[in-house]
């Protein structure tokens, strides 16, 4: 499959089964939207108006000789191997969400969570039933040595005796079990201090930190209950997070809705106020509400990744770069094969844990009795979810099938297909338009660092 777009000035041509990218002149652009299905001589005479004949036969001849050489035209090998590999690939669970607090000391509007109670009863994790979850864990992961575990919620901050304990229970019994727990921490930042940053520091490989972007949609959208805003008390919270890693291990998380349909303003935000680490997600809500991206939107949002792909590049040639999770892509080697098919592992490697000590395939399944796999006393009992989870991947959805990114995106998220089609072997089409512009922006941005590099 041959993907071709134009950005910012470069014509760019994706082999998709290959992963091979290529930059090119405007001849051998056009050489290659014809090369597959004309002969030479039709190209030929079909682009001599347009360009002097010595140049489309070198192009001719450049990409015949990239087609040999298996990056131009590559057949996909992997589709009649799936099944197969999907056997030979046994998953071990080597991740963990540990929704430590289902609580919340804010009341963020768009909250799958609501407010942290996830469709139950506010709770904090015991450390008898994080203990658990760990030995589970460890007992899991086969041969596997490098283990994680977030600590998620609601809010963890409000249940930071236990996330403690939990860490220093997984430390004790590292060497032991020849496994090594890499921590993380997500957090709103209302109950950051002194001591939890020097621990979180010393103990957390990643820190994720949530904030909207500018003070008025921050404050819109993460207001506390009684409706103040929380942008005044958490951003020097975050700057000196940041500061305090060396601008590295760490995200600003952010959230766009309808409310910031002009989200790289936010970004911008972001880099102004000197982090160098930062994500920002679309919504997911129910069409009903007022907040929610809708169809109707996907233009605009589109321009905004184009404009912030320019921003980027602008910062960089600046010297005053930053680092944006969407733009972060991995030409020369990427993800295994098992990832770049099958996608995050939800429900296969990766669970979430309740504070009561329920497997759910990730936090945004948590709640609903339909994908309740288990327990930490009993295991995983609902194999049959497992299964289904374990058959997700870009060859049983059909939209995937001839979509150029389905190898950086790998199908995309089971829980945004469910809520929206009701299935997690579909896609949500929202998220697919907005994973190609990323995509495609993040293409440009590596060919326009590249050249300025030379």
């Amino acid at each position: 499959m041959i993907h071709q777009y134009k950005s910012n000035g470069y014509n760019i041509v994706m082999d998709v089964e290959s992963g091979s990218v290529h930059v090119v002149d405007d001849v051998t652009y056009d050489v290659i939207e014809l090369f597959e299905n004309h002969s030479k001589d039709e190209v030929l005479d079909s682009l001599k108006e347009k360009y002097p004949v010595e140049s489309i036969k070198e192009s001719l001849e450049e990409v015949e000789q990239l087609k040999e050489d298996g990056q131009l035209y590559c057949e996909d090998v992997y589709e009649p191997f799936i099944k197969d590999f999907k056997k030979v690939k046994k998953p071990v669970v080597k991740a963990l969400c540990l929704h430590i607090a289902h609580d919340c000391n804010l009341a963020c509007k768009y909250c799958f969570a609501e407010e942290g109670e996830y469709h139950g009863r506010r709770a904090l994790m015991s450390f008898e039933v994080g203990k658990k979850a760990l030995d589970f864990l460890v007992e899991n992961s086969g041969a596997r040595t490098n283990l994680e575990v977030d600590f998620f919620g609601g809010e963890p901050l409000m249940n930071w005796d236990v996330v403690k304990q939990l860490v220093e229970y997984g430390r004790s019994i590292e060497k032991e079990k020849n496994k090594n727990f890499r921590f993380t921490l997500t957090t709103n930042g209302v109950l950051l201090n002194d001591e939890i940053l020097e621990f979180a520091n010393k103990e957390m490989s990643n820190i994720v930190l949530s904030l909207d972007g500018r003070k008025e949609i921050n404050d819109k959208m993460r207001p506390f209950r009684n409706g103040k805003g929380s942008y005044d008390l958490i951003v020097p919270k975050f700057k000196k997070v940041a500061e305090s890693r060396n601008q590295e291990n760490y995200y600003i998380r952010g959230t766009f809705t309808r409310n910031n349909l002009d989200f790289a303003k936010d970004v911008e935000h972001y880099a102004d106020l000197g982090f160098k680490q930062m994500s920002m997600e679309p919504v997911v809500a129910p069409l009903e509400a007022d907040y929610s991206i809708r169809e109707e939107d996907i233009p605009q949002i589109l321009e905004q990744y184009d404009e912030l792909a320019n921003f980027y590049l602008e910062r960089h040639k600046q010297g005053r770069g930053f680092n944006f999770f969407h733009f972060m892509i991995d030409l020369s080697q990427g993800p295994c094969v098992y990832k770049r098919l099958a996608g995050c592992g939800s429900g296969t490697e990766y669970l979430a844990v309740t504070p009561w000590g329920d497997f759910y395939p990730c936090h945004q399944f948590v709640g609903n009795e339909d994908f309740l796999l288990g327990n930490v006393d009993e295991g995983i009992v609902r194999d049959d979810i497992v299964e289904e989870f374990s058959c997700c991947n870009v060859y049983s959805k059909e939209d995937c099938k001839n979509c150029f990114a389905k190898f950086y995106c790998s199908g995309g998220c089971a829980a945004n297909s469910y809520n929206f089609t009701g299935k997690i072997n579909d896609t949500y089409g929202i998220g697919c338009e907005m994973e190609r512009k990323r995509v495609e922006c993040s293409i440009m941005i590596k060919a326009a660092l590249a050249d300025m590099e030379s």
